[in-house]
C-alpha cells in the first residue's frame, strides 16, 4: 500500500526520484514504534482485550485502521496533493507499525523461550507470512492498473477491502499463553516500594501522592524496566554492540529496495512485468528459502546463519547491477529476483530468530521492538537518500548496486567482533 503500489503511483504521477525517496521518510514509524510499543505489554484494550486477548485484540484494531487510512487514500491525487497523500499514508504506517509490535509479540510468545530451533522455525514462518502480503498480495495493484479499466483509486479500494476482510485471520487464531502478568505484578511490587521511599536498596525516592505512585510504577515497568533488564541481562558494552549491529545489518538490502520499482520502470519493465517477476516469483521463492534457510539456521546455528545470510544478502544485489546493465530482459531478471529472494529470506530468517532469541517474556512487545526498530531505523531514515543517491551518480544504476552490496560489511564485521561474547551468552550460539 505504501510501498511497491504507491512508488509505482508515484512514478506514474510524475513525481521525481528525490520526492519518491523522501515519501519513504513515512516508514519512520517502523523505525520507533518501540515508543510506544510497551502499551501492548501492558495496555488490554476493552471489549477486544477481554474477547480475544492481548495479542490479538491489538492485531485486530490495527488491522481495521490500516483498512480505513487504504480507503482513504483511494480519494487522493498525489500529483495534485502529495502532502496529504503522504499525511494518510503516514497514519497508515502508524497503525501498521504498532501491528508489527503486536504480532511479532503473539509470534514469540507462542513458542518456547529456551529452543533456538523452533525460534528459527517460527523466524521462517513469519518471514512467508510477510513475503505472502508483500509480494502475493502486493503483485494485485500492479497487475490490475494495466489494465483500462483499473486506475489506482479503484485498486486503493480493493485492497481496503482485502485487508478488512482478513481480519478473519486473528479471530481464527489462539491466544498465547504466558507468566507476563505475573512477572509485570511482582515488578510492582519492587516499584511501589521504590516511589514509596520502601525500598531496601538504599536509594529511594519518596512520592506523596498516591495517584502519582501509580503513574509512575505503571511508567517504570513498561518504559524503563524492559530497556533496563535488557542491559543489565547481556552488559552494557554488549548490549550496545548487538543494537549498533542490527541498525547497519540490513542497510544495503533497504537501499536497493526503496529504488528498485523506480529501477525496473526506467530501465523498460511494465507493471505486469514487475508483479510477475519482482512480486509473484520472489514471493515463491522467499517462502522456499525461507523454510529451507531455517532448517540450515537449526542445524549450524544463529550466529552462522547471520553470517552467510550477509554476505550473500549484499552479493545478491550485484545481479541487479547485471539487469542495468543488460536491459529489460526478463530472463536476468528472473536470475537476478531468484538470487535475491533466496538470499535476502536466508538472512531474514536468521536474523528474526536472533531478535526474537534475545527477549525476555516479560516484555516481549517492548524488547522486539525495541531491536526490530532500531534495525529499521537504519533502513528508513538512510534509505530515503537513495534516490538522491542515484541522482548524485547521474542514474549509474550498476554504480549504485556495486555500493549498496558494500553496505553489509560493517555490520558483519562488527558481528564479528562481538561473535565470543555471543557464544557465551548461549550455548546454541
Amino acid at each position: 500500500m505504501i510501498g511497491s503500489a504507491m512508488s509505482a503511483w508515484l512514478a506514474e504521477e510524475g513525481i521525481t526520484r528525490s520526492n519518491i525517496g523522501f515519501f519513504g521518510f513515512i516508514f519512520v514509524a517502523y523505525s520507533v514504534n518501540f515508543l510506544w510499543s510497551p502499551l501492548l505489554d501492558r495496555v488490554k484494550l476493552p471489549l477486544l482485550g477481554v474477547w480475544l486477548g492481548q495479542r490479538r485484540a491489538w492485531v485486530v484494531l490495527m488491522q481495521l485502521l490500516i483498512g480505513l487510512c487504504c480507503w482513504a487514500i483511494a480519494s487522493v491525487s498525489p500529483s495534485s496533493d502529495l502532502a496529504y497523500a503522504q499525511l494518510i499514508a503516514f497514519a497508515l504506517a502508524l497503525a501498521s507499525a504498532t501491528q508489527d509490535v503486536a504480532i511479532d509479540a503473539f509470534r514469540i510468545d507462542s513458542l518456547p523461550s529456551d529452543d533456538s530451533g523452533l525460534m528459527a522455525a517460527g523466524s521462517a514462518m513469519a518471514t512467508a507470512g510477510w513475503w505472502t502480503g508483500f509480494a502475493g498480495l502486493g503483485a494485485i495493484p500492479l497487475i490490475l492498473v494495466d489494465l483500462d479499466s483499473w486506475v489506482w483509486a479503484d485498486v486503493y479500494q480493493l485492497m481496503a477491502v482485502i485487508m478488512l476482510a482478513l481480519v478473519v485471520v486473528p479471530l481464527m487464531a489462539s491466544e498465547p499463553v504466558t507468566l507476563r502478568e505475573l512477572a509485570q505484578s511482582k515488578l510492582h511490587d519492587k516499584y511501589a516500594s521504590y516511589v514509596s521511599g520502601e525500598s531496601g536498596t538504599g536509594t529511594r525516592f519518596y512520592v506523596s501522592q498516591q495517584w502519582l505512585r501509580h503513574i509512575l510504577v505503571w511508567l517504570m515497568i513498561g518504559f524503563v524496566e524492559p530497556l533496563r533488564e535488557f542491559f543489565n541481562r547481556n552488559g552494557v558494552r554488549l548490549a550496545l554492540s548487538i543494537l549498533l549491529f542490527i541498525f547497519l545489518f540490513k542497510i544495503g538490502e533497504a537501499f536497493l529496495g526503496r529504488m528498485s520499482i523506480v529501477f525496473y520502470k526506467e530501465v523498460g519493465f511494465s507493471n505486469t512485468d514487475i508483479a510477475l517477476y519482482s512480486k509473484i516469483v520472489s514471493w515463491w521463492v522467499t517462502i522456499v528459502f525461507s523454510l529451507i534457510g531455517s532448517l540450515v539456521t537449526i542445524k549450524y546455528g544463529i550466529l552462522r546463519g547471520l553470517f552467510i545470510g550477509g554476505f550473500a544478502m549484499g552479493a545478491s544485489n550485484l545481479m541487479f547491477a547485471l539487469v542495468a546493465a543488460v536491459g529489460p530482459d526478463k530472463a536476468v531478471l528472473v536470475s537476478a529476483v531468484i538470487v535475491d529472494g533466496f538470499t535476502s529470506a536466508w538472512s531474514t530468517v536468521a536474523f528474526v530468530a536472533f531478535l526474537s532469541m534475545m527477549c525476555n517474556r516479560a516484555f516481549t512487545a517492548s524488547q522486539y521492538a525495541l531491536m526490530a526498530s532500531l534495525g529499521t531505523l537504519g533502513r528508513t531514515l538512510l534509505a530515503s537518500y537513495s534516490g538522491l543517491m542515484v541522482d548524485y551518480l547521474d542514474g549509474n544504476w550498476q554504480l549504485f548496486f556495486v555500493i549498496t552490496a558494500l553496505m553489509v560489511l560493517p555490520s558483519l564485521l562488527l558481528l564479528y567482533r562481538i561473535r565470543h561474547r555471543l557464544r557465551d551468552m548461549s550455548s546454541e550460539f
